[in-house]
Parts: C-alpha cells; structure tokens; sequence
C-alpha cells in the first residue's frame, strides 16, 4: 500500500487531500494538533475505501514535538505533503511583531521542523510537496506577514529542489488561489475565482502524480497573477491597487 504523509490534515485542504487518498488505496498519516477531528476524519472515511488514515498528533511549531512524533514511524512515507499553514492579516500598514512571529512559526518554521525531522530518511523514492500560495507571484495589501512566510517557503522548496536533487524523487511546489476553507471563510474582502477543497485536491492530486515542479490553479487568476508579475514593480503596484480597491 502505497503511502503519504499530510500535514495540516484536520481541516481545509489538508482534511480534503487525506479523505482523498485514502479512498484511493492510500494509507495516509494525517498530522494535526487536533485529536477529535483527526479521530472523526478515521470515522469519515469512507466505508468502502481500501485506505487506512493514521493520525499523528503533533505542533508543528514545535521541533521536539515534530521529532518524537515522525521518529516513531517505522518508514518514512514516499509522499510528503507539508501543508500546515495559517493566515493573519495586517490593516493599514501597521507592523505587529507577533503577527509575523506566529505567522512565520507555523507557514515557514513548521514546515522546517518537519523537514528537519524527517531529512535523515529521505531516499531515492521521496517526493516532497510545498503548499504555498499564488501570493507569492506579487505582492497584495494586508498580506504582508502571510505573503512574506510563503515567499520564504517558495524560496526554501525551490532551493531544496537542486540540493536535493540526488537525494530525493521529485520536489513540487503547490500555489493555489483563493480555497473555500475555515481559514478563508474569516477574510472580510472578495476573494476573485474561489474553488472548492474537492477542486483544490484533485489538482494537487494529479499534478504530484504527474511529478509536476510547480501546481498552480485555478489557472485563470494565477496565471494573471504571473502575468502582472512581469510588469516593473512601479507598475504591479498601481495595478494591485487598482485591482484590490475595484474588488471592494
């Protein structure tokens, strides 16, 4: 039974992608901080599927934590899913340190403590996966803290991508637009082209099967986004702003 490991699986796209593999034959480690969900997500899936779900309990934020939950698996899963994340924004420009601080600890240091953790065991089969985010492409107002931790784990997935390269299978980056989650259902703003976790799962689902470098969708907004991106900075700021006070 072919196997993967989901961070961040008790909700949102991490809850969607581990019900989906493991009605696809998969055993699926499933690791959140919250046990009654992971334990209902075992109870969920489906009857008739020839998965098997395995929740690990863990913090993500914390590396000995992290280390004495991955240690205890007899074989590190060929796929990693490194999905965990959250998202806090900031008003008006107004720098608040611990807004960033807890930010970057899950988004960007979890995702360290997880590599950290597992890095001794990576062979020749291992095929990383990097949930970031399409607002890496260009900078977007009040997403300051969350855009900067997912820009650095662009930067980290793309750098592991060739250090890695004789050491692993494949490292994919994922950067999806808006996702209908409890995580983006407390955004107070329109969010333009919004898809569905079932959307969001199989794209991710067939692009890590096709061993994709880069998933982005819905392909219609990100590949906007990479367009502006094109544009001098001067030029993808007046456009940002236009776009983000027309959508309000």
């Amino acid at each position: 039974m072919k196997q993967v490991l989901i961070t961040g699986a008790s909700s949102g796209i991490g809850l969607q992608l581990a019900m989906d593999y493991a009605n696809d034959g998969w055993h699926v480690y499933a690791c959140g901080q919250n046990q009654p969900r992971l334990e209902q997500l075992v109870t969920n899936c489906d009857a008739a599927s020839t998965g098997k779900i395995t929740p690990l309990i863990f913090d993500v934020t914390h590396l000995e934590q992290t280390q004495q939950v991955l240690s205890q698996l007899e074989t590190l899963p060929e796929l990693i899913l490194l999905n965990a994340g959250i998202c806090e924004y900031i008003d008006d420009g107004v720098i608040d340190s611990d807004v960033f601080k807890r930010v970057f600890e899950v988004n960007f240091f979890g995702i360290i403590h997880c590599l950290e953790a597992m890095q001794s065991r990576f062979t020749a089969t291992t095929h990383l996966v990097f949930i970031s985010s399409s607002a890496v492409y260009t900078a977007l107002p009040r997403a300051e803290a969350y855009g900067a931790s997912k820009a650095a784990l662009s930067y980290l997935a793309n750098g592991l991508a060739i250090d890695l390269k004789d050491k692993v299978k494949t490292v994919t980056l994922v950067n999806p637009g808006f996702v209908a989650t409890p995580l983006t259902n407390e955004n107070d703003f329109p969010m333009p082209m919004i898809v569905s976790c079932e959307y969001a799962s199989r794209k991710i689902r067939l692009g890590v099967s096709k061993q994709q470098a880069e998933i982005h969708f819905p392909i219609k907004f990100t590949l906007l986004l990479k367009a502006i991106a094109l544009f001098p900075v001067a030029l993808q700021r007046i456009i940002i702003q236009r776009m983000t006070r027309n959508a309000s």
